[in-house]
């Protein structure tokens, strides 16, 4: 039922209190930080004048644990502040060495030896060895833990046997430490991606003599990440966490590289929504934003060349996840139905409005050359004779279903579209629930849902980094979808001796996912955000991966009150790069004039 007139302006109301709100929270936040004895100008133009990059990070973080969390804005925080074995190059996305010296492979390809470096130490001064490593990967594996990641590390001999609790012995995984400089890895099978892998932040080591004070090694939701508790062995040591709020890292005077490092501080700021977001941008208190409210994003592709506007690649996908073991929905005739009413091309050119394409399968295109064969399409009348078939004709006696999404602005409307879209065609009713980040997560992980928005940002360039997310026994399937077929396909992959013989068997695990539909595929995205000219080292590529030890901070000569077009476009050429781990995919970036409005 629609809403009353009076009710509709009062909720207009409280939304832009609540925007002004936060905006309001975020300034008196980082104003009593921040110093202001060092000259004028907006908050953001003192900041990089003392070296303290700003960004919102759109949510608080489900922890700072980097074995207990997989979204985007978890890992950002986790990986400023521990980092693996190896790490990403910021232009290229290469492996390159971190926390070890050298990485060495055995001609077979199955043994993969790392030296670390020389008087490695945590944040505290104690000393970082190779068993810290061994206890992290014991650790990650643990079936108490359920780390979402766990399945990266399948690849290495007996792991998964250790991890489902049918290897007791982890001595008898491919984990070992022949010494205190050497972290050893035998594989169950060759792994052309396994540096790759490795410099994801599930692979770094987490402090034993801390975690071990709160209780068991593995032990779920232990506070040793509270401030004045937590250390790690990354470029930055968390200094402030004020929930809901900010989190503040300085930089780690015990960094192996830490004369390299050139900020002097990071905050990541909280602010979910996203008109009080780009106000704060707009009003000089961030340096980069999380996303672009999909209004500004139109106006600003209209404006003229020379504004903050980044659209970068985006290896990244939107979809509906499915709890198939909810009636109605595990009948696959009504998820083939649901998927059928949708109009893709109109989600993504009128609501999101970045540039995104429709998604007719879970991979995007940039996938190390491989595109998925299978097609989803869009066909009304089969849609309403589907469900006819499943007995709902015209959607009579169809149940109410519930969609969960986050309470993020673009969420809500791509949840209003599917809404529509469904009861136009189908003529069934869907409820809308919103959720804040932390409570959205834990009812995905639990399967308390019917659906829910997802998205999903691969890790690496490889078809696997999305497929493997719904094989039988993933943390990250979470839709009670089981397919020994497709779990074979990609064991297969996994194993694959070349490329070609990779894609197949990658093609048929795909061709059955959209047969099944555990996960209705809406859009490839766009990484879109507002950034600053005094940011450097930010360099695009479809991982949206950018370490921060590599990132600096370049103030602008002359204060100004408004971001000059000139200042932009001179902070393009130190942000740009071709991006030669993008499999061909344009680093372009489209900008618009200040406030994009």
């Amino acid at each position: 039922m629609p809403l009353p007139r009076l009710s509709r302006k009062l909720t207009a109301v409280v939304a832009v209190l609540t925007a002004a709100t936060a905006v309001v929270a975020a300034a008196v936040a980082l104003t009593d930080t921040v110093t202001t004895g060092t000259g004028g100008g907006t908050l953001a133009e003192r900041a990089a004048r003392e070296g303290v990059l700003i960004i919102n990070n759109n949510a608080e973080p489900v922890s700072l644990d980097p074995h207990a969390v997989s979204g985007a804005i978890d890992l950002r925080v986790a990986g400023a502040l521990f980092e693996g074995l190896l790490a990403n190059d910021p232009r290229t996305l290469a492996p390159v060495p971190a926390a070890a010296e050298s990485h060495t492979v055995s001609p077979d390809g199955l043994t993969h030896t790392f030296r670390l470096r020389e008087n490695l130490r945590w944040a505290d001064g104690r000393p970082l060895t190779a068993g810290d490593f061994l206890f992290s990967f014991r650790r990650v594996l643990s079936p108490r833990l359920a780390a979402p990641n766990a399945a990266q590390f399948f690849v290495v001999k007996n792991a998964r046997a250790f991890h489902e609790g049918r290897e007791p012995d982890f001595a008898r995984t491919g984990f070992s430490a022949p010494d205190a400089r050497t972290v050893r890895f035998e594989l169950e099978h060759p792994c052309a991606n396994f540096a790759d892998l490795v410099c994801h932040p599930a692979w770094a080591p987490v402090p034993r003599h801390v975690i071990e004070k709160f209780g068991d090694f593995d032990a779920p939701g232990l506070p040793w990440t509270r401030p004045g508790t937590i250390t790690g062995n990354g470029p930055f040591r968390l200094a402030a966490w004020r929930v809901a709020d900010r989190i503040e890292v300085v930089r780690n005077p015990r960094y192996w590289n830490a004369a390299a490092v050139r900020l002097n501080a990071v905050r990541f700021l909280a602010i979910s929504d996203l008109q009080a977001e780009e106000r704060a941008f707009r009003g000089g208190l961030l340096h980069i934003t999380s996303t672009v409210p999909p209004l500004k994003v139109a106006r600003c592709r209209r404006a003229e060349d020379g504004g903050p506007l980044r659209l970068d690649p985006f290896f990244s996908t939107t979809f509906v996840r499915v709890n198939t073991a909810a009636a109605p929905l595990a009948d696959p005739r009504v998820r083939r139905a649901l998927s059928l009413a949708l109009r893709r091309a109109e989600i993504a050119a009128n609501v999101m409005r970045a540039g995104e394409t429709p998604a007719f399968c879970l991979t995007p295109p940039v996938a190390g050359g491989y595109v998925c064969a299978a097609r989803l399409r869009e066909d009304p009348a089969e849609a309403r004779r589907l469900l006819a078939e499943a007995g709902y004709p015209g959607g009579r006696g169809f149940p109410t279903l519930t969609y969960l999404y986050n309470n993020h602005e673009t969420s809500r409307l791509i949840a209003q579209a599917m809404q529509e879209m469904w009861r136009a065609t189908l003529g069934i009713r869907v409820e809308l629930q919103s959720q804040e980040w932390k409570t959205y997560k834990a009812a995905l992980a639990a399967g308390t849902y019917q659906l829910a928005r997802s998205a999903w940002s691969g890790d690496t360039l490889d078809a696997r980094a999305f497929l493997d997310l719904f094989e039988s026994r993933s943390e990250q399937n979470q839709t009670n979808w089981r397919d020994p077929a497709y779990d074979a396909d990609l064991a297969a992959a996994a194993r694959a001796p070349d490329a070609a013989s990779r894609d197949a068997a990658c093609q048929r695990a795909e061709a059955r996912l959209l047969d099944a539909l555990p996960v209705l595929p809406l859009v490839h995205n766009r990484n879109k955000f507002l950034i600053r000219p005094e940011v450097r080292g930010w360099f695009p590529n479809p991982l949206d991966i950018h370490p921060l030890s590599a990132v600096w901070l370049e103030p602008a000569p002359a204060k100004s009150p408004a971001i000059s077009r000139a200042a932009y476009r001179e902070s393009t050429a130190g942000n740009s790069a071709t991006n030669s781990a993008g499999g061909g995919a344009s680093a372009a970036k489209t900008h618009c004039r200040p406030p994009c409005e």
